[in-house]
């Protein structure tokens, strides 16, 4: 992949995300209500400020807050990890960014009010690799964005707290892909496959240029 033009702001863009949620894990044991705002509060503050914002110049002199859905704990559950799920890659192309792989190694299995559901879980590919969970739902395209959001990419450090059986789905975390703010942005959507044939009305809205 192409060398970013400013590694260093990058970097510690990646730093500061992966200190956020080390916060949110330590926090939302005993109040995740509280740790999801104060991650919604650090989220807004390194859209706002941080040089690497996914928000060019003029959204940032606009910008106020990004949208969400109210905090909902029915959307906070533990999902357990099937390891028997068949291997296959996916390829996106990035554009100047190159090629990106990221192969499923995993089912993620949950229940949401009793309603089973279940999620591929996926392994970035190159250097490093990490693991990569986003999704779909019947909200995309008209209250979230239509190409899906992310619960978990941890070598960007967004990592809510995966063990080797059992990993924290809380939805109320649910964030979007910096394309969704800015088309200078190329990144992975999520594969159909991914797509949760319920409305998620938790975590992060569309966003909308003010």
């Amino acid at each position: 992949m192409a060398t970013p033009s400013n590694p260093l702001t990058l970097a510690l863009w990646r730093r500061m995300v992966t200190q956020l949620y080390a916060c949110v894990r330590e926090e939302a044991t005993a109040d995740p209500a509280t740790a999801w705002r104060n991650f919604r509060a650090a989220r807004d503050d390194l859209f706002q400020f941080h040089p690497q914002s996914p928000l060019n110049e003029a959204q940032r002199a606009n910008f106020t807050s990004l949208a969400y859905y109210p905090y909902d704990p029915v959307w906070r559950v533990s999902g357990e990890i099937d390891a028997s799920a068949p291997r296959e890659t996916v390829y996106v192309d990035l554009g100047a960014d190159g090629k990106l792989e990221f192969t499923r190694i995993a089912y993620v299995r949950f229940e949401i009010d009793g309603e089973p559901a279940r999620l591929s879980l996926y392994w970035m590919e190159g250097y490093g690799g990490g693991l990569f969970l986003p999704f779909k739902d019947v909200t995309n395209g008209r209250r979230t964005f239509g190409g899906g959001r992310y619960l978990y990419d941890t070598i960007k450090g967004a990592d809510l707290g995966a063990g080797a059986e059992i990993m924290a789905l809380d939805f109320n975390f649910a964030y979007n892909p910096s394309c969704a703010y800015n088309p200078r942005w190329v990144c992975p959507l999520t594969p159909e496959e991914n797509k949760l044939p319920f409305a998620v009305t938790v975590g992060e809205l569309a966003y909308v240029t003010s």
